[in-house]
């Protein structure tokens, strides 16, 4: 199966929003074959924003459309397509960012007193 568009971004969802939630709300615009909410490393809390992969990209797109602004609990949903890595260019992230950017000094370092 190629998930290339069949993979949904999920933004502004309530902390205590679980994966089986995100099945319930997406399974009526089609199979869901998979869903992930992202957490935090540190707390395994919810960072607030998830993913869902339909079976079909028929199903993606029906359940962009649907839930694009909806209101779900207090929290107004965003949804979108989701960008896969390869898929993404440096103008879609506003220009070429650097991995480093180098330290300019204006002034040498202070000397340590011995």
């Amino acid at each position: 199966m190629n998930n290339k568009h069949n993979k949904v971004y999920v933004d502004n969802l309530a902390a205590v929003t679980t994966e089986r939630d995100l099945i319930d709300l997406f399974s009526s615009y089609g199979n869901v074959a998979e869903a992930n909410i992202a957490v935090d490393r540190a707390n395994h809390k919810s960072r607030g924003f998830g993913f869902v992969t339909m079976a079909t990209s028929e199903g993606a797109r029906s359940a962009i459309q649907a839930l694009a602004g909806k209101v779900v609990g207090t929290r107004t949903l965003t949804v979108s397509e989701a960008w896969l890595n390869e898929e993404r260019t440096s103008s879609s992230r506003g220009g070429e960012v650097p991995v480093a950017i180098p330290t300019i000094l204006t002034e040498p370092p202070l000397e340590r007193a011995l």
